[in-house]
């Protein structure tokens, strides 16, 4: 068994889209980033890739490569499952935590656990994500940004012969 853990920040900002675990969510700012930015899933993809001492998210995907410009965060975790397989791994459980103080996400939770299990082909009670904010504290407190963390367990499936 192998554990890894994930962290990513984004600034919002108005005239992007905010997408968190691959829900638009309706609010009047999105996150700034070189992809769909959503953090919560890069924290994911990061954790998953710190398990197997893959590098991380910037190694795999980078925002000076064009490919990625405007990418489905949804597609990145996909390809990232595909190297957990190729490690003989698989996902045992992800534990994760959107820290926002606006806007309001808990009605949202359950469809981005869906999105992130059905992505990854595991059960959604595999998935936890928690929405916390930041009692006004430091940029995401006070609304310049969203962050996200996130940790995961792995376990061999069988080994890899190189």
């Amino acid at each position: 068994m192998r554990i890894g853990t994930g962290y990513d920040i984004h600034q919002l900002r108005e005239g992007r889209a905010l997408i968190l675990g691959g829900v638009k969510i309706p609010y009047s700012k999105g996150l700034l980033g070189h992809s769909d930015a959503d953090v919560l899933i890069h924290a994911i993809i990061d954790s998953l890739l710190g398990a197997l001492a893959l590098r991380d998210i910037g190694y795999h995907f980078p925002d000076t490569d064009e490919k990625y410009k405007d990418a489905n965060s949804l597609d990145l975790l996909s390809y990232t499952k595909e190297l957990i397989k190729a490690e003989g791994y698989k996902i045992v459980n992800i534990d994760s935590n959107i820290i926002a103080q606006k806007p309001k996400l808990k009605d949202y939770i359950d469809l981005m656990r869906e999105n992130i299990a059905n992505e990854l082909n595991i059960e959604i009670s595999q998935v936890s994500i928690k929405a916390k904010t930041n009692e006004k504290l430091d940029s995401t407190g006070i609304g310049m940004a969203i962050s996200a963390n996130a940790v995961c367990l792995v376990e061999k499936l069988f080994k890899i012969e190189h």
